[in-house]
């Protein structure tokens, strides 16, 4: 009877996985990435640390986004430029308004001449800039 019990194999515990999960990856947080983390778990109540994660990776698109120094340093330039341009327009109005108070409308005319060749001058350079941001938003940002 003892041989016959030894040779039958028992049927009890889990049923294996047709594809068991072996590979483990190991992630590491601080104490304010942990909380971050947290939050984000609980929002979406799920009970299981490790789905929560799967659905992050797998589910939701990830975007890279690269940063290109050369592109940045432009930006930058461009965002300089633009506001050298608006406090250029607040002067502009006060140099104005500071020619017709302060001189006889003769010299206030000549000087508002060499004014307007330096603003059409500016305006030039303006419309070179623009032109120079549209073909680089052409080349360089997505669609």
């Amino acid at each position: 009877m003892k041989q016959e019990n030894f040779n039958q194999q028992k049927k009890s515990g889990r049923k294996p996985k047709l594809d068991p999960a072996t590979i483990r990856y190991s992630v590491s947080f601080n104490e304010v990435e942990h909380a971050q983390f947290l939050t984000l778990f609980e929002r979406t109540r799920m009970s299981v640390k490790a789905h929560f994660i799967k659905v992050c990776i797998f589910d939701k698109p990830i975007k890279v986004i690269t940063i290109d120094k050369t592109m940045s340093d432009y930006v930058r330039k461009l965002t300089e430029f633009h506001s050298q341009i608006r406090a250029i327009g607040q002067n502009y109005n006060q140099v104005v308004k500071a020619l017709r108070a302060n001189f006889s409308e003769q010299k206030a005319m000549t000087y508002l001449y060499k004014l307007e060749k330096v603003t059409k001058q500016l305006s030039e350079v303006y419309s070179k800039v623009l032109v120079l941001t549209e073909r680089f938003e052409e080349q360089w940002l997505p669609k």
